[in-house]
């Protein structure tokens, strides 16, 4: 028998995104705060990041210490955070069927956030060919395996990609005790800060190889070597035992797909307004989910974005107002931008956007207009794939939610 419940605030995913969402919540008096992960352990991906880089400048953490840190702030701020629970399906506008330990039940709220996270492509929808030996991992994959298992990974990896997460991946690699033969990338250069492509080719050996694609996974039982293609067509064979295939994200958004929620086509997670409100009333979305994958900082941004317009929604403080909010306006790019989120606009949004493009230029300029009109101009120093780009929400005021999509675009120097 499903036993069932009432909560006010049911957040699905315990990563930095649900989790500083419902410190917010339960400290702000939102009633009954739950939050649900189908991991054993709650935090998210920073939990199995050995490396730095999380916290602050004057407080730097590793990554298991930044989750530590957040479940700590949403037990101690009254929210309730429920590892080993699985949500399977909607039962209802904000119900869900959920399965854990005690065996299945389902919940329903006032407010349902969904924080579900992101993940990287594996090699079969990287179609990339080959037999299909041991040995083959994504960087999830791989600090699972070594910082949260302890389990060996090979002595010689490959390291397909060549932006944040690719270089996080390499020193996991090192971490294990393994050689990273090589890395390597389709674009011309790394899309990561100088001084870290620096330090992996002249500290630790790691060369780069640019304009680079892999062709073939190659060996029986256990990789033997990957074939890697060259532009300019030439291939070759790197002996290694162990292939990391980095970056490549896409978002969890079953749930999403399962609600019927709006998608956007560009980041394939929810289509959401500056206040992280998706189609559906009273379901919100928050992190990674958004924009796969941006660092914890940002994921925790949103979390504690969403709180604010969930602490609304509760209260009715957002439709108070007369006719209440203003319909959310759709917000469009194009190529060569892949993506922006939020993806939906209204005048009073202020939650500032992040972007992704496919080519790299030097002194870009960013146009956002709408039905002619240039709401907002400039020149940025440089636009990398798989690097952030951020735009701030200083002209989301200008809208006019009658005059149709607003369009970003980014044009070469002139």
């Amino acid at each position: 028998m499903t036993a069932a419940r009432e909560v006010d605030v049911l957040i699905v995913g315990a990563g930095p995104a649900g989790l500083a969402a419902a410190a917010r919540l339960a400290a702000a008096g939102a009633g009954r705060v739950e939050v649900l992960d189908r991991e054993r352990q709650a935090g998210g991906v920073p939990r199995h990041c050995a490396h730095g880089g999380y916290g602050t400048l004057l407080h730097p953490l590793t990554g298991p210490a930044y989750a530590r840190l957040l479940v700590t702030a949403a037990g101690r701020a009254g929210a309730t955070v429920r590892p080993g629970v699985t949500a399977l399906d909607w039962a209802g506008p904000l119900s869900l069927r959920t399965v854990g330990p005690d065996g299945p039940e389902t919940l329903t709220a006032r407010a349902v956030v969904l924080a579900t996270g992101a993940h990287e492509r594996p090699r079969a929808a990287r179609l990339v060919p080959g037999t299909r030996p041991a040995g083959v991992h994504t960087t999830g994959e791989l600090q699972r395996a070594v910082h949260l298992h302890g389990q060996p990974v090979g002595t010689r990896a490959v390291v397909v990609g060549a932006e944040d997460v690719s270089y996080a991946a390499a020193a996991t690699v090192r971490a294990a005790g393994a050689t990273v033969v090589a890395m390597l990338t389709e674009h011309a250069r790394p899309q990561t800060a100088a001084a870290r492509a620096a330090a992996s080719r002249l500290r630790h050996g790691v060369p780069l190889l640019t304009h680079t694609t892999v062709a073939e996974l190659l060996g029986h039982g256990r990789l033997s070597g990957v074939r890697v293609r060259h532009r300019d067509g030439r291939t070759a064979v790197l002996p290694c035992d162990t292939v990391v295939f980095t970056g490549d994200f896409v978002p969890d958004h079953e749930l999403a797909r399962r609600a019927d929620l709006s998608l956007d086509p560009g980041t394939r997670g929810p289509a959401v307004d500056g206040t992280l409100r998706t189609s559906r009333p009273g379901v919100f979305a928050a992190g990674s989910l958004l924009h796969p994958a941006e660092s914890a900082a940002t994921a925790a941004r949103d979390g504690v974005h969403a709180a604010a317009a969930v602490l609304d929604h509760l209260t009715g403080a957002d439709t108070r107002t007369g006719a209440g909010r203003p319909p959310a306006v759709p917000l469009t790019v194009a190529p060569p931008l892949r993506w922006i989120a939020p993806n939906r606009v209204t005048p009073a949004d202020r939650l500032p956007y992040v972007l992704r493009t496919a080519t790299e230029l030097t002194r870009p300029v960013l146009h956002v207009t709408q039905n002619g009109r240039v709401l907002h101009r400039e020149r940025l120093r440089t636009a990398l794939p798989n690097r952030t780009l951020r735009l701030p929400a200083d002209w989301t005021r200008r809208v006019d939610p009658d005059a149709g999509p607003v369009r970003v675009t980014l044009s070469p120097d002139r």
